[in-house]
């Protein structure tokens, strides 16, 4: 008999050893899941919290299955209270899904975020090559001759597009209301 075959072998005899455990799993599963799920809706009131409770605690059972003896029900509740108990104490009590929604305190931030749109709108609405230009220039930190070699064209013209470029934001109405408001704020 040779190494593989011999591999092969208490590969299989492995296999047919767990398969029993595997079978009463499953049986188990098919037989008491229903009861389990109601007992667990019953503790959460959710159903989904009840699926996902009867799951994590049926996960648990499988890796201890080959240690239950006798009928393995109340060992399997007894991990799904504990689960949940777990839950319940991790879980925040405080806060209560409502139909109006509470006052807003502070500003968020999303002004800032809308500027940010605003500017790549507006880069959006620039010639493809102008934005190219842009982009290398302001955004990748590349010299006038980097730029120019990585598009294929003179330094002159990288000054020219940008040039344009630039014009074109100056005078952009989106990015212009923008440096209009931010005047205003600041008087």
């Amino acid at each position: 008999m040779t190494t593989d075959q011999t591999l092969a072998e208490a590969s299989r005899s492995e296999r047919q050893r767990m398969a029993p455990d595997r079978v009463d799993f499953d049986q188990f599963v098919a037989a008491r899941s229903t009861a389990l799920l109601r007992t667990a809706y019953l503790l959460t009131r959710d159903h989904a919290l009840a699926e996902d409770l009867l799951q994590t605690a049926l996960a648990k059972a499988w890796f201890s299955w080959s240690r239950v003896t006798g009928h393995p029900e109340p060992y399997v509740r007894k991990i799904l209270l504990n689960t949940y108990n777990s839950w319940w104490r991790r879980r925040w009590n405080g806060e209560h899904a409502t139909d109006e929604l509470p006052e807003s305190g502070v500003p968020d931030g999303t002004d800032a975020v809308d500027a940010g749109n605003d500017l790549w709108d507006a880069m959006g609405r620039l010639p493809r090559r102008q934005r190219a230009v842009v982009v290398l220039r302001y955004f990748e930190d590349l010299t006038e001759a980097q730029t120019a070699d990585l598009l294929g064209c003179s330094v002159g013209t990288v000054k020219s597009q940008t040039s344009k470029a630039l014009a074109k934001l100056r005078i952009d109405p989106a990015l212009a209301e923008d440096t209009h408001e931010t005047t205003e704020e600041r008087a």
